[in-house]
């Protein structure tokens, strides 16, 4: 068996974190042979619940569960981490705008970035998936000095695994045989999801779907508000997809991504495609398995596409701009 690892999940006890933990216990993201500590962080009203949660997960009696710590205090969830996931946010409220809700994350990305700093493992790897994630992503690795940036991503595989589903419909195919596809920019409706590379059974899938009207106009919209759509059919938010995307996503950190593909995940910008430097923006990336990644370079756009990224991008920098006096230096 391999060293134990230790999981940091924050909003455990949430829609989100019930159907993620029993997927975390059961190896998904280390793999059958690494036994798992689960470290669940819930405000205080739902410690009771995530009581309830912890004894579910104990009576799953999982092989690989050597112990569920539960807690309200950040510094005790995120103590040794290997892997934080940062799934508890502040939703949004009924007549709240965007920027209201950045506001309103802003201070708890901060506490749980000087959490991380002052007590999670030196490699921690952080993937924020409350929302705004990218915003809440650049918040909180501004605010955790001891860890490296390149540690911290925020989750827009839901939306990638999106564009999987609706370009694998359409073509009558199955999403497995649809390759990279690429969201760029932020998780949010101004998002781009690239289909120009996007392969379909090995083949370009501007060929297998031979439907350019389609591509830019109905897919694009599917992808963007598909979180919305679901809300409006279930009452609720996308929890089970959500957990998936964030499973996915951590395990392709720690297991890599298959050869000659990508995935998206949004990351802090080097200046790749002309992405200011620093900000966290949705981009293709590729996994070693180390749990590092490194952006697909020499990709482009035509002038449409162009011009969707450019839409996306400057959000992501008038967010940025709205949350300044939260990101020290």
């Amino acid at each position: 068996m391999a060293d134990v690892k230790r999981i940091a999940i924050t909003g455990a006890a949430g829609q989100i974190g019930y159907s993620l933990l029993p997927r975390l216990a059961a190896g998904a993201v280390f793999g059958p042979e690494t036994p798992v500590i689960l470290q669940c962080l819930e405000i205080p009203p739902a410690l009771g619940a995530l009581g309830g949660v912890a004894m579910e997960l104990m009576d799953c009696a999982f092989d690989l569960l050597e112990d569920i710590v539960i807690s309200d205090d950040p510094r005790t969830a995120f103590a040794g981490a290997d892997l934080a996931l940062l799934v508890g946010s502040k939703p949004r409220g009924k007549g709240m705008e965007r920027g209201d809700l950045i506001r309103e994350n802003g201070p708890i990305f901060t506490g749980q970035g000087n959490a991380l700093s002052e007590v999670a493992h030196p490699q921690c790897r952080v993937v924020v998936v409350g929302n705004p994630c990218n915003t809440n992503c650049l918040i909180a690795l501004n605010n955790a000095p001891n860890l490296d940036p390149k540690n911290f991503s925020a989750m827009t595989r839901l939306d990638h695994n999106r564009a999987l589903a609706q370009l694998a419909e359409k073509a009558g195919r199955h999403s497995s045989e649809v390759r990279n596809v690429t969201i760029w920019g932020n998780h949010s409706n101004t998002q781009y999801p690239d289909f120009h590379y996007a392969t379909i059974d090995g083949k370009p899938a501007t060929e297998v779907i031979a439907d350019e009207a389609w591509l830019r106009d109905p897919f694009i919209k599917t992808v963007q508000e598909r979180g919305k759509a679901i809300i409006e059919a279930r009452g609720l938010s996308s929890a089970m997809s959500a957990a998936n995307a964030a499973i996915a996503h951590s395990r392709l950190l720690f297991q890599g991504t298959p050869e000659g593909e990508w995935t998206s995940m949004a990351v802090v910008s080097d200046g790749s495609y002309g992405v200011p430097e620093g900000l966290v923006s949705s981009f293709p990336v590729r996994c070693p398995g180390d749990g590092s990644w490194e952006i697909v370079q020499d990709l482009s756009f035509n002038e449409w596409g162009k011009e969707r990224f450019e839409i996306t991008v400057n959000e992501l920098i008038g967010e940025r701009d709205m949350v300044k006096d939260l990101l020290p230096g």
